[in-house]
């Protein structure tokens, strides 16, 4: 059960107070979906699951099922079985009625084959790969993200009047304890709560706009549970702002004119022993370091569309915000894609620095486990380190748009193996509808420039 609680009987008589218990499974665009349930309903939910449609991981961003999937209509929006995942069973600390929630996976009907849509289920079959070698996966993440005010304008977003000095930020100097005192209160309720879910983050940062901050989370020997962090962390930090009358958003780019918002992953790889296989020096990464680097820089084109899923990802990109733009590596070197930070040799690790904030959680840990584990297996060397300002030195490379991403990732016969090709139809089949509905959009842009000049 995990949370401290031997049993849900257990968890029921420790919060008895308990009104609703919140049923959660993160779709194919990492938004939690799911049910609303009455906790006398819970023990029912951990001995047979429940039912929801496959159709949850054919949902594009707007919520609406996209047929091309096959997983709609086709099948005749037919249910799955969705079992509860050890140790997620929480209180939410933000809501005014007592409620807990409780994390998901989706199964076929047998309740023992994991369903092939759920990026979860992905993710689990890469993990299974390094087992096989006797290794696992270590990996955290960081996360930007801005608080934006409740009130648009003009249908834009803009940060929130401070609590402390009623004044809205019109810029942020980067580490400032200042800008986190403006917002104390807020950041103070987001860490307390993840420390009463057992997240584990541990850190906020003032990042180099108004409004932005960064979150971090400690390293976990568990590459899918790092995924759940992430992932349920981003809901609370959502809720609890709320509770704050702010909003926040994880948009990759919602400012033109400010810095985007990235997710980094931190990953490394221990042995039977726990022993980093990483370890050692950095300036001269060991074989394990080096393959693992080569089969990243080798498959970053490939997997770009999981590192960037949506239109706007693709704004965040320039040199001015440390955002890379070709598949580089260097050592504590943040314009480079992959960074391998200085510090202690024995906690040596890669730093991937190419996702936004947008990204599912669970997708962009799968594509880089996939390039590692490529790269390892296959021993591919990487290019050369680079040294000194990345954007100088390389030609911007990385696919820069969605369509391309997509096309890149359908054709890519190393994301086929990992992902699988069910999986990766489905994930093109959504965001190509995206892509679609949104170029039959007409822009003011294009008013503006076209209805009275042509």
């Amino acid at each position: 059960m995990g949370s401290g609680f031997a049993s849900v009987d257990a968890f029921l008589q420790a919060h008895p107070e308990l009104q609703f218990v919140d049923l959660l499974i993160p779709d194919i665009n990492g938004i939690v979906r799911g049910k609303r349930v009455d906790p006398s309903t819970l023990t029912k939910v951990f001995e047979r699951g429940i039912a929801l449609p496959a159709s949850i991981f054919a949902l594009n961003i707007q919520g609406t099922t996209v047929e091309e999937t096959g997983l709609g209509l086709d099948i005749g929006e037919a249910d799955r079985v969705c079992l509860p995942i050890d140790a997620t069973l929480t209180m939410e600390p933000w809501q005014k009625r007592p409620t807990a929630q409780l994390l998901l996976t989706m199964f076929e009907l047998d309740r023992e084959t994991p369903f092939f849509a759920d990026p979860r289920v992905v993710l689990q079959n890469i993990v299974k790969r390094f087992a096989d070698l006797g290794l696992t996966p270590v990996a955290a993440y960081e996360m930007e993200f801005y608080l934006i005010d409740q009130e648009n304008l003009a249908g834009r977003p803009q940060p929130p009047k401070s609590p402390i000095s009623g004044k809205r930020p019109a810029g942020t100097q980067a580490y400032s304890i200042d800008d986190l005192d403006e917002y104390a209160e807020l950041l103070a309720d987001v860490l307390d709560a993840a420390h009463e879910q057992e997240l584990p983050a541990d850190a906020l940062v003032a990042e180099s706009a108004p409004g932005q901050f960064e979150v971090n989370l400690h390293y976990v020997n568990d590459a899918v549970r790092a995924c759940d962090h992430a992932t349920l962390l981003k809901r609370l930090i959502k809720n609890v702002a709320y509770d704050h009358e702010m909003d926040t958003t994880f948009m990759a780019k919602p400012y033109h004119n400010q810095a985007g918002s990235g997710m980094h992953l931190h990953v490394s790889l221990v042995d039977k022993d726990g022993h980093n296989v990483f370890a050692g020096d950095a300036e001269q990464p060991n074989d394990m370091l080096r393959w693992a680097v080569g089969g990243l820089v080798a498959t970053m084109n490939d997997a770009m569309a999981l590192f960037c899923p949506n239109i706007n990802s693709y704004r965040r990109f320039s040199p001015e915000y440390y955002v890379p733009s070709a598949p580089t590596w260097g050592v504590d070197n943040r314009t480079a894609s992959l960074r391998l930070p200085g510090g202690d040799p024995e906690a040596l690790r890669i730093e991937h620095r190419v996702a936004g904030a947008d990204a599912n959680p669970y997708l962009l840990m799968a594509a880089v486990l996939a390039g590692i584990h490529y790269g390892i297996t296959n021993r591919i060397e990487p290019p050369p380190m680079t040294v000194g300002n990345a954007h100088e030195q390389h030609e911007a490379s990385l696919v820069n748009n969605l369509r391309d991403a997509l096309r890149e990732l359908g054709q890519s016969p190393v994301m086929e193996e990992y992902l699988g090709r069910d999986f990766l139809d489905v994930f093109v089949a959504c965001k190509e509808h995206e892509l679609t509905e949104f170029e039959m959009t007409i822009s003011d842009l294009e008013y503006l420039w076209y209805l009275h000049t042509v």
